[in-house]
C-alpha cells in the first residue's frame, strides 16, 4: 500500500481496488461466477495472469476465498467474503452513475420486482436516509 500523508478512505480503497479490473472481477463474482475459467470468460479482456494476480491479491486482502473443488487436477473456486461482498455498494454505485451517465447494455434491478434502484447514504445511528447534498468527507 501507499504511504500517504493523510489516510484518506477513497484512496485507501483505490489502492486496493482502483485498477482496471479488481472491481470487474467482483462484480462478476457478485453475479455468480466462481471459477477461473468462468471470470476469464466473463471480465472481457482480462489475461489468464492478470486474473490470477487479482484473485491472489483478493484472497491476500480477505475480500475472497479460493476453495478447491478438483484435486487432480488442481482447481479453485472463488467466494467473496462478507467483507467482499460489502464492495457490491461500489459496484452498485458505479453500474448506477453508469446507467445515467453512459451508453450501456445491463442495468442493475432489484431481483424481486425488476425495477432499477438507487444507492443511497444512510446513517445508522439515527436511522434514516441522508441526502447526497449533506454529504461531507471531514476528518475522523
Amino acid at each position: 500500500m501507499t504511504s500517504r500523508s493523510v489516510r484518506c478512505p477513497v484512496a485507501s480503497t483505490l489502492d486496493l481496488v482502483g485498477d482496471r479490473w479488481t472491481l470487474l472481477i467482483v462484480r462478476d463474482l457478485l453475479k455468480g461466477d466462481q471459477r477461473f475459467t468462468d471470470l476469464r470468460r466473463s471480465v472481457e479482456g482480462i489475461t489468464g495472469s492478470v486474473l490470477s494476480s487479482r484473485l491472489k491479491l483478493l484472497e491476500a486482502e480477505g475480500l475472497v476465498e479460493r476453495h478447491l473443488y478438483s484435486d487432480h487436477p488442481p482447481r479453485a473456486e472463488y467466494l467473496l467474503t462478507a467483507k467482499g461482498h460489502s464492495l457490491g455498494v461500489v459496484v452498485g454505485a458505479l453500474a448506477t452513475w453508469g446507467e445515467r451517465h453512459t451508453d450501456h447494455d445491463l442495468s442493475i434491478v432489484d431481483h424481486r420486482c425488476g425495477h432499477g434502484v438507487d444507492v443511497v447514504y444512510h446513517c445508522p445511528t439515527c436511522d434514516r436516509s441522508a441526502p447526497r447534498s449533506q454529504i461531507r468527507i471531514v476528518p475522523a
